[in-house]
């Protein structure tokens, strides 16, 4: 499983993020590139403690099942519902975004593993910080193959 705090993963992460353009289209699915990146800044602000969540009834009943989907070595599927506390619509500066993730990224590999927050993800539950590292890579990469890159 790739390590999203891996200096060389985390680098060949922000290359891609850097090869994305303000026109970039979706392969699949309703968000545009740059809300692509204001979306994965979400997750990540979530897993440094930055943004707190409130443990929601969905993931209460459905967090376990979706945690082993989460976890596993199969690539997500298209189109998958989205918590709405991550849903980032509206207009966004592709620019400003892009840089956004990328100082995200690397703030995330400095913290490291230590960085992370010490309670249960709001949805998912209790993960080590292996699955953190994995999860948010899995994460990542699942939207940027959403937009080709």
């Amino acid at each position: 499983m790739k390590d999203i705090f891996d200096p060389a993963e985390a680098a060949a992460l922000k290359q891609r993020i850097e090869n994305l353009l303000p026109d970039t289209k979706p392969v699949w699915g309703k968000m545009n590139v740059a809300q692509m990146l204001s979306h994965l800044q979400a997750a990540i602000e979530v897993a440094l403690g930055e943004k707190k969540l409130k443990k929601s009834l969905m993931g209460m009943l459905l967090g376990s099942f979706a945690r082993k989907v989460l976890l596993n070595e199969k690539p997500f599927g298209k189109s998958l519902p989205t918590d709405p506390s991550y849903i980032r619509a509206g207009q966004h500066d592709f620019d400003t975004e892009q840089q956004k993730l990328l100082a995200l990224i690397t703030k995330l590999v400095v913290a490291g593993k230590d960085g992370l927050i010490k309670e249960a993800h709001p949805f998912f539950g209790k993960m080590t910080p292996d699955q953190w590292s994995w999860s948010l890579y899995k994460h990542v990469d699942h939207h940027l193959r959403q937009f080709g890159a």
